[in-house]
């Protein structure tokens, strides 16, 4: 959203709140701000209201949209951004009613924006675009800067005045229906290569952990730190939007897949979730998820919520866990950490405190990922008879990271298996 001579772009946040939600509207709004400061935009003023109901027509109160007009007028204003979804129709009444050349955007497509500049892979992209044609396809009418109709409207007298503007309005659908159905189409052979890939590493028999969390609580720099893997990790939200896995052998030799995941954050459009399915799938197919808090933003509490209550409805709750309270060495409510640790461990998930810049406290996170990784897995070596052979396709099925070498006198096989398979083949386990 910058402007191509370098200048940031002006806008002014606005937002309405319920009596006795003003604390809950502060902090959206300056997560909005933040977003906004990614985005490349500079914030000129900030505008609320209380009201129990958004106006139907603006959102905000006919006396506070003469405020806003003003506000642009003053400051020359170019956007205005709102922290709540708006409809079309809203969004043409608002631009209509300031008098200044201003566009009006949310939440929503202000996220979009974020992830279309931070997309760096073909699937990011695909993903991206899609999400923006969603939402966007039926908002045309609400951009009446941008897509307005050519030829008047009934109201101005001449007959067969809106035809062409009507036509064109049809042709911008049609064509936005046409290219979603393209990019649908993408995305499945993307998900189908992604699936295949899976399977590949479920064969592989390593342990899977997926570095899920708030969006800018350290999870790439806590991957980079582990395997060196180079990535982006700036003090911005969603800096990084393309999942990244590496491999990683702990000290003891334990090999683990590390994925870093997209991050999360509050009012995650569902549109936006059901495009990046694909990708958040990562953290539904993690055999162990590592949930990164950043335990230096006071809101801390309230955001680890808001990831436990995406992984729920991702299907990827009740998984080994572990919180990994990041950033610790800035932390300045420690009872609020101490609070955190104890509803954690209640829910019988592990926590650990680390710093991922200076690696203080990753040495403990190592050790309690190994003990997870070997809970319920055996690695053993079977000597399977010629006359028991039909046995391997259990295997096969069943277990991890087979290796069977075929002999006179029978049948080896290295391979991992779980409590379940290894029931079946104990007979067969000559060293374990």
């Amino acid at each position: 959203m910058e402007n191509t001579n370098n200048e940031k772009t002006k806008v002014i946040l606005c937002a309405i709140y319920k009596q006795g939600e003003d604390a809950e509207c502060e902090v959206s709004l300056g997560e909005l701000e933040r977003l906004a400061d990614t985005a490349g935009c500079e914030v000129a003023a900030v505008l609320t209201q209380c009201r129990e109901k958004p106006d139907v027509r603006t959102v905000l109160g006919s006396g506070k949209v003469q405020e806003l007009s003003e506000l642009c007028a003053n400051h020359e204003v170019g956007l205005v951004i709102f922290d709540c979804e708006l409809s079309p129709s809203q969004i043409k009444a608002i631009e209509d009613d300031i008098e200044t050349d201003v566009s009006v955007i949310d939440r929503s497509m202000l996220i979009l924006d974020i992830f279309a500049d931070h997309a760096r892979t073909s699937e990011g992209r695909l993903q991206v675009e899609l999400a923006q044609l969603r939402y966007t396809s039926p908002r045309l009418v609400g951009r009446g800067k941008i897509l307005s109709r050519q030829g008047g409207t009934a109201s101005s007298g001449s007959v067969g005045a809106r035809g062409p503007g009507e036509t064109k309005l049809e042709i911008d659908r049609r064509r936005i229906r046409e290219k979603i159905t393209a990019l649908e189409r993408e995305l499945e052979k993307v998900e189908q290569n992604r699936l295949v890939m899976r399977r590949q590493r479920d064969k592989s028999g390593i342990t899977k952990c997926g570095i899920v969390g708030y969006t800018n609580a350290g999870k790439s720099t806590l991957l980079n730190y582990l395997t060196g893997a180079g990535i982006l990790a700036e003090n911005k939200l969603f800096a990084t939007l393309d999942p990244t896995t590496r491999q990683f052998t702990t000290p003891n030799g334990t090999k683990l897949l590390l994925t870093d995941t997209v991050g999360f954050i509050r009012n995650l459009p569902h549109h936006l979730i059901k495009a990046f399915k694909s990708t958040l799938d990562e953290a539904v197919y993690s055999d162990i998820l590592l949930i990164v808090v950043d335990s230096s933003d006071p809101e801390f509490i309230s955001q680890t919520k808001v990831t436990s209550d995406l992984l729920e409805e991702l299907g990827a709750s009740g998984k080994p866990t572990v919180y990994v309270f990041n950033k610790c060495d800035a932390c300045t409510d420690r009872d609020a950490l101490i609070h955190m640790k104890t509803l954690a461990s209640s829910s019988n998930t592990e926590v650990v405190f680390i710093s991922a810049i200076t690696g203080a406290g990753c040495s403990t996170l190592i050790e309690v990922i190994e003990r997870l990784a070997a809970n319920g897995k055996h690695r053993v070596t079977l000597h399977i008879p010629p006359e028991d052979g039909a046995i391997t396709g259990l295997i096969y099925k069943d277990a991890d990271d087979v290796d069977m070498d075929y002999r006179e006198d029978g049948i080896y096989c290295k391979c991992v298996v779980d409590d379940k398979l290894y029931a079946k083949i104990k007979k067969y386990i000559v060293e374990e």
